[in-house]
């Protein structure tokens, strides 16, 4: 069997293609970003925020670029990588952009306190910032929803059980001035 190697390629970028987000934030070693990650807890989904500064980037063009977050939780480092293609990852937002020469800040793990402060560097936030994914968006969308029919269907539960127990109140009423009205009747 002879494979054309061209052809091979070109299936396999189809494919990369096929996952890959149409659109991602421009992330850089030293931004300081807020990550949303999908979390999935049995049947239930929420959105978690990850805040920290970017360690490193991977790959940026690629269908698999990657960055490692770092930030610091209950005086421990707490590291976590993030597929930027990923359709886990919801959203990526830069916060802050900082002065650094290097793609991999590994001396950042050494560093806490007034040390480990990075220069902040002057950029147009909603410019990096403005990505739309209608795909990312419309599932944000979806959860909101689903958030707010089970709030809904929460409130009416509630006030079904409330009107339920006025009327086992109201009928509780009704039966002790029956009581009343006939202890009263036989007294006189």
């Amino acid at each position: 069997m002879v494979y054309n190697l061209s052809d091979m390629q070109s299936v396999v970028q189809k494919i990369n293609q096929q996952y890959k987000k149409s659109a991602v934030v421009d992330v850089r070693s030293g931004d300081t970003v807020r990550v949303h990650q999908k979390i999935r807890e049995g049947n239930k989904e929420r959105i978690q925020i990850f805040q920290g500064l970017v360690i490193r980037t991977d790959q940026k063009g690629s269908h698999t670029s990657r960055i490692t977050v770092r930030r610091i939780a209950s005086g421990i480092g707490v590291e976590k990588s993030f597929l930027l293609h990923s359709p886990l990852v919801v959203k990526v937002e830069v916060t802050k952009r900082s002065k650094v020469r290097r793609n991999y800040l590994s001396y950042m793990r050494a560093r806490t306190g007034k040390s480990a402060r990075m220069t902040g560097v002057e950029f147009d936030r909603d410019a990096v910032n403005a990505v739309h994914d209608e795909a990312a968006e419309a599932e944000e969308a979806k959860l909101r929803e689903e958030t707010a029919k089970e709030a809904a269907a929460k409130a009416d539960e509630k006030a079904a059980e409330e009107a339920e127990s006025e009327a086992k109140v109201a009928a509780a009423l009704a039966s002790h001035d029956q009581t009343a009205e006939s202890a009263d009747s036989k007294a006189e």
